[in-house]
């Protein structure tokens, strides 16, 4: 069958006119949305199913223009937008943003590559590589997280991916690499705090460890872990016939940011050789700075150590910096190699390929926007906002300290501060929805000591002293109205 040949070729790509253009107009829509977004309601004030609703029920049989998509964005898609960006965002953690973060994702997008392996990009593996040893360096991490050493680094999607690279290897180092092939051990056991995140227990279930051989070790009067339970277990487990084989420590846990003891952690670890992996979240940036990088004393004992610049420095989600001490145990652990993907530079040894190092085999160009964050920052500059942000904090927990409405529910060490008013648990829930529902600002909440505590996070890129201190006001303001209405 032969193909008919026509004079003039149909084609429905954008042209590259066309596409310069509106990627113009792209830049300068997201520049007036940052512009304006402090003035838009924080939280998405729709409803289930508003979106869904003025939504044409089937896709369009011919191409629109990028006009009518972008009236649509802002007529359908922005009222269900909950503004991260909005400098008068408190939730949660941050997942903060920058401009020449930004640029870096969208000439990552531009290029386009699939980097699993060195040949496919080897800018797109080299650069990961020697930013990730930039980063380790900011952060004073020891030698044996950097790739000339028996280490390196890696940039995963998320911390939940990070944590369960490291409990996989783990489980291999623990069975001597017979869990991939023979099936999981079920003598195995897995140990963190009550206060750690949820991603350490889906991490266990996906790993086929079971959620039954997860053991939570309570914590502290500071929300960290205890040692003496943790080594209780241990030891319990080890006289039973199991065989302990991860221990998930925190660095600025969710609800609390509570630091766990690392030194006290890693010397058991090591005495009963378990593999350590230390999740820093959000507070490992804070390292960045010389001042905090005490939170760290004891890293040089974990097998594994991770955080999220796309929290707290800069850099648009995702991107979660992943290092190991012993790259070897990772690769045998997530090593297969496909006669598809076989080529002289992986026969060589000489080259380092990523998809043996995390769970898909494809992976995107995310060095590039940590790297111009990096470099348009410095690391002078990315140490003045995280100072900043810390700063705030403080300020806002001397507030709620010297106002006899409120409490302090746990120490602020660096930029979350839980806090609540005394008027009981249901007094906190109406205030919380109260401030939410107003548009002003945003928080979440937790339970400490068993109480509803809100959760007022600072690090949003953009927030300053202002943002703050109108927060405080609208706090204060709205709580008295509450309890006048009573």
């Amino acid at each position: 069958m032969s193909i008919k040949k026509t004079e003039t070729p149909v084609s429905f790509h954008m042209s590259t006119e066309d596409f310069r253009k509106q990627g113009h107009a792209m830049i300068d829509w997201i520049a007036d949305y940052w512009k304006g977004v402090e003035s838009m309601p924080v939280l998405s004030q729709s409803k289930p199913g508003d979106l869904r609703k003025s939504l044409p029920p089937a896709p369009p049989e011919q191409g629109e223009s990028f006009d009518e998509m972008m009236r649509d964005v802002e007529q359908h898609i922005l009222p269900g937008i909950t503004h991260w960006q909005s400098p008068n965002f408190f939730a949660f953690f941050p997942c903060n943003a920058s401009g020449p973060s930004v640029l870096g994702e969208l000439l990552s997008a531009g290029f386009g590559v699939q980097g699993m392996i060195w040949a496919t990009s080897p800018a797109c593996t080299e650069l990961e590589t020697h930013v990730l040893d930039w980063v380790a360096e900011m952060l004073g991490l020891p030698e044996q997280f950097k790739s000339s050493g028996k280490g390196g680094g890696v940039i995963q999607d998320s911390a939940s991916s990070a944590s369960l690279t490291a409990l996989l290897a783990s489980r291999e180092r623990s069975s001597k690499f017979s869990g991939n092939t023979q099936g999981c051990d079920n003598n195995l056991t897995v140990y963190t705090s009550s206060q750690a995140h949820s991603s350490i227990e889906k991490a266990v279930r996906i790993s086929g460890i079971g959620s039954d051989n997860l053991k939570l070790i309570d914590v502290d009067e500071n929300f960290a872990m205890d040692i003496e339970d943790l080594t209780r277990n241990v030891e319990a487990d080890i006289q039973t016939g199991k065989r302990p084989c991860f221990v998930a420590a925190t660095i600025g846990t969710t609800s609390s940011n509570a630091m766990d003891s690392l030194s006290e952690i890693g010397e058991l670890c090591r005495k009963h050789d378990i593999w350590l992996h230390i999740d820093g979240a959000m507070s490992g940036t804070a390292a960045v700075c010389p001042e905090f990088r005490h939170l760290l004393d004891g890293v040089e004992l974990a097998d594994s150590f991770c955080f999220n610049p796309h929290k707290w420095m800069f850099t648009n989600f995702d991107c979660d910096c992943f290092f190991v001490a012993d790259r070897g145990v990772l690769i045998r652990t997530l090593s297969i190699l496909p006669e598809y993907l076989r080529n002289q530079a992986t026969e060589s040894g000489a080259v380092i390929d990523y998809r043996d190092w995390q769970i898909p085999l494809g992976r995107r160009f995310r060095a590039l926007k940590l790297w111009f964050v990096i470099r348009h920052y410095g690391v002078q500059g990315l140490q003045h906002h995280i100072r900043k942000h810390v700063e705030l904090a403080q300020q806002f927990a001397a507030w709620i300290e010297a106002d006899d409405q409120f409490e302090l529910m746990a120490p602020a060490p660096l930029n979350l501060v839980c806090f609540r008013h005394k008027g009981g648990d249901k007094f906190n829930q109406v205030l919380l929805d109260a401030l939410n529902q107003s548009g002003k600002l945003y928080l979440t909440h937790t339970k400490l000591h068993d109480k509803f505590t809100l959760r007022m996070s600072i690090g949003q890129t953009n927030t300053e002293f202002r943002h703050v201190e109108q927060a405080w006001q609208r706090i204060r303001k709205t709580a008295g109205m509450i309890k006048n209405r009573k």
